[in-house]
């Protein structure tokens, strides 16, 4: 064996001149594994999107909405939901309330001059005169508007209409009478154009946004 021979070759190669062998690990182990991971990572992902797809265009997304939205759907379709909302509440006309006027500021027939004005615009008059203790020189605002518990979806917003910024308040009262407190920020009523306005947006409303009408 030569001494050039390197160790551990046991004779089996030997340098014979200026060429030697090259021991390399081979690389396409490597190149197999990477490329059987990328290829599992394309199918995977191929998987993924075919499943997305399916539900999107398959309409198990869009039938279970639709079961879901017949179960909320009166019957009769379109027309069956025209029938089930129930029709707004038309506001009372300002004839048939009463209204009781009482001045809690220190300015001397306001009381009375209110009075007549919304006599003038068609409602019933009261008692007028000073506020009564709990409310005498302690209205800061515009007013305040009492009345009893059942007034408040109707006959204290048509009375609102008359005096802009007025606070509304029910009490336990028995009758069905309303009360309007002027206060110390009070300088005059609405306008009647102004107050004829709010009315008739009060028995008519403005359509607002509704949600996308359900197929059923």
């Amino acid at each position: 064996m030569s001494m050039l021979t390197p160790p551990g070759m046991g004779g089996k190669y030997r340098i014979t001149g200026d060429r030697y062998p090259r021991m390399r690990r081979p690389r396409h182990r490597r190149r197999i594994v990477l490329g059987i991971v990328a290829g599992a990572c394309v199918l995977g992902l191929i998987g993924w999107g075919t499943l997305q797809l399916i539900d999107v265009f398959g309409g198990k997304g869009s039938t279970a909405q639709a079961a879901q939205d017949k179960r909320h759907c009166p019957p009769g379709g379109a027309a069956g939901r025209a029938q089930a909302a129930p029709p707004a509440a038309k506001a009372p006309a300002p004839a048939s309330l009463t209204v009781n006027v009482y001045n809690a500021t220190d300015r001397a027939g306001l009381a009375r001059h209110t009075a007549d004005e919304l006599q003038k615009r068609g409602f019933k008059i009261g008692k007028v005169g000073n506020a009564p203790a709990a409310y005498d020189k302690k209205v800061k605002g515009t007013g305040i508007l009492l009345g009893p518990g059942s007034a408040a979806a109707g006959p204290l917003k048509v009375l609102a209409t008359q005096l802009a910024g007025a606070q509304q308040k029910t009490d336990d009262r028995q009758t069905p009478d309303l009360d309007l407190v002027i206060g110390e920020g009070f300088q005059a009523l609405a306008t009647p154009q102004a107050a004829a306005k709010a009315l008739a947006l009060l028995n008519h409303p403005a359509p607002g946004r509704t949600p996308a009408a359900t197929m059923c």
